[in-house]
């Protein structure tokens, strides 16, 4: 079996292992079935060739692609840099493809859809996800109840549907929660990996980072701990099972 790529853009090392750890767990991989890439610390691999891998799943990060260039920290634009020029080869070939909260900008962006935060911003908790009827028909999201909770937590979002891309999940805060370009290049909003201890972790890491009040930190832990947020993680499992024996 070829190895799934996982791209990670998170800078603390706490949150990102912990997120990897929720991405394999979730998609019922083990680690040596994946590739893991830091992109906060390391390249991409020399020579890099997609079809070496069973498809690619990226993470989320503290990172705004429409950020102006000189609000972004030198992590953040080598990030967005590094996947904005893989995205062309990845759209191009329709290379399977799951990009978690930031991917779902970057792609975005990739395509010439505005990505901003003049609306459809979403504060730190779970939101109501329902799927389109297009959505009702993917294969990513069999299994998924008609209603299902996610975690969420973003400034910025799509503000319309991008070229070439289907509509599959929306929230009533948030009419793009799912995409998909194409036949297999797909991007949430919300992140699917994530359950209330993961959050928590996040929480605690970026209560300075702008997405709500420090002081509130507490009062979100619980909220995500009273959640029950379990039904993303099919997104997760769907993608691997439909992509590991090259399908």
């Amino acid at each position: 079996m070829k190895p799934f790529l996982i791209l990670q853009l998170r800078p603390e090392t706490e949150a990102a292992d912990d997120e990897y750890a929720a991405i394999i767990g979730k998609a019922g991989l083990a680690a040596h079935e994946t590739m893991r890439v830091r992109l906060d610390s390391e390249p991409l691999p020399a020579g890099l060739r997609l079809g070496d891998y069973a498809g690619i799943i990226v993470g989320g990060g503290p990172g705004c692609v429409s950020d102006l260039p000189e609000q972004k920290s030198p992590t953040e634009a080598r990030i967005e840099a590094t996947m904005l020029g893989l995205m062309p080869a990845i759209t191009e070939g329709d290379f399977p493809f799951l990009g978690c909260c930031y991917g779902i900008g970057i792609l975005g962006h990739h395509l010439g859809a505005r990505v901003s935060k003049e609306r459809y911003g979403e504060d730190v908790g779970a939101v109501s996800c329902s799927p389109t009827m297009e959505g009702r028909s993917d294969p990513l999201i069999a299994g998924l109840p008609e209603s299902f909770l996610a975690f969420v937590g973003h400034k910025e979002a799509l503000q319309e549907l991008p070229r070439d891309c289907v509509h599959l999940l929306a929230s009533e805060p948030c009419p793009f929660q799912m995409i998909r370009h194409k036949g297999n290049v797909y991007a949430t909003q919300f992140h699917p990996e994530a359950d209330a201890s993961g959050f928590e972790v996040r929480i605690n890491i970026y209560k300075d980072k702008g997405y709500f009040q420090p002081s509130d930190a507490d009062r979100l832990i619980a909220a995500c701990h009273a959640q029950d947020v379990h039904a993303p993680a099919a997104i997760l499992r769907n993608f691997v099972q439909r992509y590991r024996d090259g399908g």
